[in-house]
């Protein structure tokens, strides 16, 4: 039999498969707030005369296949998540491979050639100090 929990949560689905199928059924024949699984089958058999087996095997299938949908959505969206995770991972080592070349090439670098090094390091802290004091300098 169908599960209660299952229709009360797809509910507006099935209204409408529902009145789909049977379309003498509106609105006002189906229960709006709280779904009670003895009571729909009643308003369906007393509108449509269908028995009561058959009512009931069609809310289970209409129930199973939005079931099924939001679990296909759900399982959709984890493969994304997980892809989008791999995907994060992957830049990420990537960068750091390439933040560990740089420093390496600049170690080598100032390894081979420390004079050299030591010159531009100097340089450059010459030139931010003039920076600096001509942006503090009043004006």
């Amino acid at each position: 039999m169908t599960n209660e929990q299952i229709l009360e949560g797809d509910w507006n689905e099935i209204k409408a498969k529902l009145r789909q199928k049977w379309k003498q059924l509106t609105d006002d024949d189906l229960p709006q707030l709280r779904v009670e699984l003895d009571q729909i089958i009643g308003i369906v058999q007393r509108k449509t005369g269908e028995a009561r087996g058959a009512i009931e095997r069609y809310l289970e299938q209409a129930s199973g296949s939005a079931a099924s949908a939001v679990g296909t959505a759900a399982e959709t969206a984890g493969e994304y998540a997980q892809h989008a995770a791999e995907t994060v991972q992957d830049t990420a080592t990537q960068a750091g491979d390439q933040v560990r070349a740089g420093y390496d090439a600049a170690e080598r670098f100032v390894r081979e050639r420390p004079k050299e090094s030591l010159a531009v390091c100097f340089g450059a802290g010459v030139i931010t100090g003039i920076v600096i004091a001509l942006s503090l300098r009043p004006r």
